[in-house]
């Protein structure tokens, strides 16, 4: 019977502290190489985005007479599914919409593609997210947002504003597009 009783022994209380030692020192390698591999994946998905993005603007910019998209702010109008037309409502908008909607040689924009609005949509959804935003940007809307800069800042001397809750930054005179953060303005 003493036999039997030793057979049916559990683990010791050493054997268990070297098991949830080994175990802490494989999740002290592990879990910063998963964080590291997430940021990875956010930068991968930026540089994609912007790619995409950029790639959209200078199709718009060569087939609209050398004008990028959002240059004609709210003097252009935007015609709904229901026919109703109206100006659009600031510049972030009209490049939203001249890039997502399908637009005239103007930039008049359309939710339907016809002879008069022939050209685009560029851009297959909505402006995307930026998955890398500025710390002040913090709801989807100001993650998708985009900061339009009327200035007449010469080419590739934008830089982002952490100042401001946008996703996005865009210098409609130059075409430049940058995600606002200035950790990631260089991509």
């Amino acid at each position: 019977m003493l036999k039997r009783l030793r057979e049916e022994r559990g683990f010791t209380l050493i054997e268990l502290l070297i098991v949830v030692i080994i175990l802490a020192v494989l999740a002290a390698i592990v879990i910063p190489q998963l964080r590291s591999s997430s940021t990875d994946a956010k930068i991968s998905a930026l540089d994609t985005d912007l790619s995409t993005i950029r790639s959209a603007i200078e199709l718009y910019y060569h087939q609209h007479d050398d004008t990028y998209p959002g240059a004609t702010g709210t003097t252009k109008t935007h015609k709904d599914a229901n026919g109703s037309t109206a100006n659009h409502a600031s510049y972030e908008q009209a490049f939203t919409y001249q890039l997502i909607y399908c637009s005239d040689k103007d930039g008049n924009t359309s939710v339907t593609c016809d002879s008069t609005y022939k050209y685009g949509p560029y851009l297959k959804k909505n402006i995307p997210e930026n998955p890398l935003p500025n710390s002040s940007t913090t709801t989807e809307a100001q993650k998708r947002g985009i900061y339009v800069d009327t200035s007449t800042t010469a080419l590739n001397s934008a830089t982002a504003n952490d100042s401001v809750s946008k996703g996005w930054y865009y210098v409609q005179n130059t075409g430049e597009f940058f995600a606002n953060n200035t950790n990631y303005d260089n991509r």
